[in-house]
């Protein structure tokens, strides 16, 4: 279990050019 959240959070990170989900909603609010 905690490899496969660790590979999920990997894989989204790569998804959004390094930045966690938070992160990447926070950019996005921004820039709306």
């Amino acid at each position: 279990k905690e490899y496969i959240d660790y590979y999920n959070n990997k894989r989204i990170k790569e998804k959004l050019k390094g930045l966690s989900p938070v992160q990447y909603r926070t950019k996005s609010i921004e820039v709306a």
